[in-house]
Order: structure tokens, then sequence, then C-alpha cells
């Protein structure tokens, strides 16, 4: 029988000091008193007690309870960290610069996002020309009060008269989608619900758009539900949401949504099948042409992964995987598709990214060792050169369309912001665009690429960021980053909150693990399903890496992590406790045997597998955080952090974990737990609760690492 101690028990948290035995003080924590009850799982024989099972429901008056005790104990320990103000205030002064999104070129108009330093949400302008003044076409700043609904998705119209967006309130994954008329910047009608994974698609004409939605939810499941049977509409300009075309949907396939792509020529809607967070995919396409027709199954045994690139008519280009784990670029003709497949771009030794067609040419980015290269090629696959960039980072960008004489991009490294390039096209020059700045001197930084030994001997590259003239003592406090899933690649990227830290005397290193796209499929495959401990000994065998080179020791030596990423800390916090000073798993996955019961988590399920059956059950169990955890275990500082809101990967795991992870310390390090209100998975978090949350972190690794910072505002 579930039974729950006294609201106000749960408020009896507190924080004291008392002195050990070497004549030093270390905090002892009462934290709050979280029930248990018998909850117990039969997992083919084997029994598995959840005995925090109803902290899964973030909603209940229990929960509310816990979370404002936990919160109220974080808080009274970060209150008492003299240098927190401090580190505050320098991440303000570093965020506060102007930063561009990459510009879109519709019709005769320029479409950009800016933030001007500290507004919680970046504004979207438009400009009738490069050398016009910009307008304010949409300021999500002004659709709440403290910046928590945030544009999460635009399309805009061909002739570049309309403007379809999607907003997100708290972090939330599920969207609403309205329209905009870019010439008066007044909304119409048009109120579109229950998006969520979907874009928008404008047809040639103009007159609606293609979107994905989901059936309403139950009342009350808006967070829990079951993301599932997904279905592809157009909407007509002006209509009803209820008036919307169901364009298709499939009742047999529950776990299949779709994204909707138009070719440039108007004739053919696309359709990517995609299941779940698997990289194979299907390819359907609808002739727009010929009223009536049918979609065609084009691409339908999921062998590979598939994208659309463009067309020539009834040729389609495609770059895919298939038999080419680092990718390349295919044509396959739609008058004859079962035989007629011409491989156009060969694979290359470096991992093909994705590709843009530009007139006669394709523009193709590439990962060599986990930074971009940017090479072109002629329709026919002949090498026509390669794009310069400033140096080793990362691209993204590249947008317009075929017929367009220019396109923009964006480069950026770990010491340098997102820096806005316009591409001639035709004279083969890039220009400055829009070149922030920022308040520090990047050139006191260094940034080195090298290779450490992983289990088997796999040479796995890890980017390291840290001071000039950095000394290999082991004393330097160091933060390693990961991510190790999903076939997400962690390339170079610019963050005020590693300046901070590289300022504060830190080393920043971040490691391309299996698990991730830096190699390819391959590599990706290399640390899933089964193989996933796989990237965990690589995050552990960059730990010891570190350590061996005098780059840091244990007692400095923090990890990081979100999402998937959580689960990487999670796992390899309670897997070698001993080797890490601090840890900060922040929005994981920590129980990975009920993963699959919540909104989109059964996705996963191609990534991890899945507790519904045995032979993957018994993998999962071996390394789930939250069934890893030993009573009595000496664990180290740990700072978790979660929002109530996460409708992606639930707060339960984070809530479990913690509470658990709570109960079994053995040490005398602190066990915190920092649960963020009207905040979801992280898109669309408003910049002073990003602030906010990464001053709370660094004052707790100040405090654990024993980090002196320097004199002044550093």
């Amino acid at each position: 029988m579930k039974r729950f101690l006294s609201r106000s028990s749960l408020f009896a948290a507190s924080v004291a000091l008392v002195c050990i035995h070497s004549g030093l003080c270390a905090p002892v924590f009462e934290y709050p008193k979280t029930p248990t009850t018998n909850q117990v799982d039969d997992y083919f024989g084997t029994k598995v007690a959840d005995p925090y099972r109803w902290l899964e429901d973030e909603a209940s008056p229990q929960t509310r309870a816990w979370i404002a005790a936990e919160n109220k104990l974080t808080f009274a320990y970060l209150d008492k960290i003299p240098e927190r103000p401090k580190i505050h205030q320098r991440l303000i002064r570093l965020w506060n610069y102007e930063r561009y999104g990459v510009p879109v070129r519709q019709g005769n108009r320029y479409f950009y996002s800016k933030n001007n330093g500290l507004q919680n949400q970046s504004v979207l302008y438009v400009a009738d020309s490069l050398e016009a003044d910009p307008k304010t076409l949409l300021d999500p700043n002004t659709l709440s009060p403290d910046g928590t609904v945030a544009l999460s998705g635009m399309a805009i119209s061909e002739d570049g008269n309309w403007l379809a967006y999607g907003i997100a309130k708290a972090g939330s994954d599920w969207q609403e989608w309205k329209v905009r008329d870019v010439r008066t910047g007044l909304d119409g009608p048009d109120d579109l619900q229950w998006v969520k994974f979907s874009g928008a698609v404008w047809s040639k004409d103009g007159r609606g758009f293609f979107y994905c939605r989901y059936d309403a939810p139950p009342p009350g499941a808006r967070l829990q539900a079951l993301n599932q049977f997904q279905k592809l509409y157009f909407h007509r300009l002006g209509a009803a949401q209820a008036e919307d075309e169901l364009i298709y949907h499939r009742p047999d396939q529950k776990e299949w949504g779709f994204s909707p792509h138009l070719t440039e020529d108007g004739r053919f809607l696309v359709i990517h099948v995609w299941k779940g967070t698997d990289t194979k995919n299907g390819v359907f396409y609808q002739d727009l042409t010929k009223p009536g027709s049918k979609v065609v199954e084009l691409l339908k045994d999921f062998d590979a992964s598939y994208s659309f690139i463009g067309n020539d008519g009834a040729r389609f280009y495609f770059q895919t995987d298939l038999k080419a784990p680092k990718g390349r670029v295919i044509a396959i003709d739609l008058e004859n598709p079962a035989e007629n497949w011409r491989t156009i771009i060969p694979e290359s030794t470096n991992t093909l990214e994705s590709v843009r067609m530009f007139g006669g040419e394709f523009l193709a980015i590439y990962l060599q060792d986990a930074h971009s290269t940017v090479r072109f090629f002629s329709i026919e696959g002949s090498t026509a050169g390669d794009l310069p960039l400033p140096g080793l980072g990362s691209v993204s960008g590249f947008t317009g369309e075929r017929s367009h004489p220019e396109t923009f991009f964006s480069f950026s490294s770990f010491t340098m912001p997102g820096t806005i390039y316009h591409y001639d096209l035709g004279q083969r020059r890039s220009t400055i665009f829009r070149q922030p700045k920022v308040a520090f001197d990047p050139n006191q930084f260094a940034t080195e690429q090298v290779f450490y030994p992983a289990r088997g001997g796999t040479r796995v590259p890890m980017f390291l960021v840290h001071q000039r003239g950095l000394k290999l003592d082991g004393q330097n406090p160091t933060l390693l980053y990961a991510y190790g899933g999903f076939r997400l690649s962690q390339r170079p990227r610019f963050s005020p909150a590693d300046v901070a830290w590289l300022e504060m005397g830190g080393v920043f290193a971040v490691a391309n693990l299996r698990g991730g796209g830096e190699y390819g499929e391959a590599w990706h495959r290399a640390g899933m399903l089964e193989k996933k401990q796989t990237v965990f000994d690589d995050f552990i065998a960059a730990a010891e890496w570190l350590i061996a080179q005098h780059y840091t020791s244990p007692s400095k030596l923090a990890i990081s992590g979100r999402s998937n990423g959580g689960l990487l800390v999670g796992a390899c916090l309670t897997q070698r406790p001993e080797l890490f000073g601090a840890t900060l798993p922040a929005v994981g996955v920590m129980d990975m045997l009920r993963f699959h019961k919540f909104t989109i988590g059964w996705a996963w399920v191609s990534e991890y597998g899945s507790s519904d059956n045995p032979e993957q059950f018994q993998t999962l169990r071996r390394y789930s955080p939250l069934h890893r955890i030993k009573p009595g275990t000496r664990y180290p500082a740990t700072f978790i952090t979660t929002a109530d809101h996460d409708d992606r990967v639930v707060p339960g795991h984070s809530f479990k974990f913690a509470a658990a992870l709570q109960a079994a310390q053995g040490g005398d390090k602190p066990i915190f737990i920092r649960i963020e209100t009207k905040a979801g998975h992280g898109g669309g978090k408003p910049t002073m609760k990003l602030i906010d949350e990464t001053a709370d972190e660094f004052a707790f690794l100040v405090r654990e690492l024993q980090i002196e910072l320097p004199a002044g505002d550093f």
C-alpha cells in the first residue's frame, strides 16, 4: 500500500556544517524525506523495485511539494556561495552581444533573426534588400511577460508575402501555428493546434501549406501523452483547422511520422517517412499536377537513410548511406525507379553531413574529424572546388533556392561567435554580412584537437580549449562534455558559458564518442543498442586520458551532458564514481526500463532497445543509471538539472534518480537537483533562464572543485 509522509515533513531540509576527523569542514545535508512505495515490476522473472514511481506524476500535490523542498535545499546551498553573483554578472556581460540567424531570401525579401543581447527570445526581421533597414516582423518577447513563449518554426511563401510560424510555450514540444501577412504585419484567423515534430511547406501558389499534427491528447495528458499516429494535412490560408485536407496517414503504422517537402518546380510533394529516431527512413511522393493522384511509395524498405536534395523533372537526387556509411549522393529516375539508380557523388573518406543544390551544382558539407569542410560538385558529380573557411569550426545554413545567385551561411568555433557570411555563387566569394562582437579576447585561448585511445584501440577525437600557456600540473579544473548517441555530431560551437569557464581558468573538453555521427553510420552503430556501453567506455577513457596527460585530476574533473548526454553522465558517475570530482547530468534519460512509456520516448527504442525485449532488458538494466545506484557508495558531488514542463525526457527520470542517489550517498559530497519551472527540454529557453542555470552550475563547480576565481571581473 502506498503511504506518503506529511506535506510539512518534505520541507524539513537544512544544511549543516560539521567538522570531520581531518580538521576540515565538509557539508552534511539533510535531504527532503522522500517516501518510498513497494512498487515492484516483473521483467521476465526478474523482480525490479521502483520505490519512487510516484515521482513520475509531476502534477500530483505530493510531487509538487517534493519539487519545492528540493529546490529550497538546492538554492539554500547556492545562496551561500560568495562567488555566484560574480559569475552571474560575468555571464550577463558575455551573453550581451548581438547575434544573428542565417538569412532566408523569399521573393524579393530577406528574413533573419536577431537578438540584441539579453532579449529572452530572438526577434524576426524582414528587409527589402541587404542594404535596407530591417523591420520587425515578429517579436516573441511580446507574447509573454517572462519570455517563455518561443518561435519554434517558420515557413515563408515563395513570393515572400506570407509567414506561417509556430510558437511553443514553456519549452514544450507542442506547437501552435499561425499565419502573418508580411506586408501588413498582421495575423490572419489561422490557428493550428496539436502540431509537434513538424515544420510547414507552402504550396507553389501560396494558397496554403502542408504540415503534420497529432490528434488532441486526452484532457490533462498534454505532457504525458504518447505521440503516435501522426497525420499529414494541407491547410488553406484563412480556413479553420477543422477544414484541413488530410493528405496522408497510416492507421496501421502508429510509429510513422512524416516530413513534407515540395520540389522547387511545384510538381511533387515529397514525403519523408520516419520511424522514431531510427536513421533509416522511407520516401514517398505525390504528383500534384495530377488531381486525385495517389501517394507513391518510392523508397519503402527502410533499409538506409535517404534525404531528398532536389530534382530535375522526374530525376530525384538523394543523400543516402545505403552501401556508403559515410554518405553519397544518388539519382533515381521516377520513370524506372527500380533500376535507374546512379551514384553522382561517391562516398568519401570524410562524412557527408548535408547537400544543397544551387544552379547546376551541388554544395556538400562534410565532417573531417568533427569539423566542417565545404565542397562543390557539378550536377554530374565532378569536383568543382572548395569553399574556404576561416578555420577549425562549424558551418550551417546555405539557405536559398536553386535559382538564387547567392546564399548565406554561418561559421563558428569555440572562440568565434556565429559570423554570418553572404556568398556570391557566381563569383565564388564570401563577404561578412554580420559579425558579432563579444566582450572577451579570443587570443587568450588555444584550441587543439587530440586523439586518445579507447578500449580496443579505437582512436577517438577530442577538442580541448584552454588558456594559452596552460601548465600540465594536474590541477586545472576541467569540464568534459559529450553526447554519444542518435548519430548527432559534436562540432566546434560558440557559447558564452564556455568562455566564462575558460576565463575562470578551466579547461573545456569535448569528446566525439562513438554513437555520434562524426564518422558516419558505422561510428553511430558502434555505440547503440547492445553496444551502448561502448559510449560510456569512450567517455571514461577520455577522462582517464586527461588525467594521465596531467591536464587535470579526479578531484578537479567535472563531466557534463544533456538529454542522451545526461544519460551518459548518469551512467559514468554510477560506474566510476571515484573518477570525477563533480557531475552535471541535465534532463537525462535515467530510467532505461521505462523511458519508452512517456511522450516520444517510444521513438528511442531503435537507439536503446526496449525492456519489453528479454535480451535488451538485460542490457538496459546493466547500465540504467537509476538501477546502478548502490547504497553506501561514495558518489561525487552531483548537480542534476531538469524542468517541470519537459515533455520530451519527462522530469520523472531526474526526480527518481535524484531521490535514489540522495538516499544511497555514502560520502559527504552533495547531491542536488535544480528543477526549473515554466521550461522544457531546452529549446526556446529564455536567455535569462539560461544565464541563471549556468551561473548555478558554475557556482556549484567552484565550490566542489575548489576553484579560485581570477581577481576583478575576470
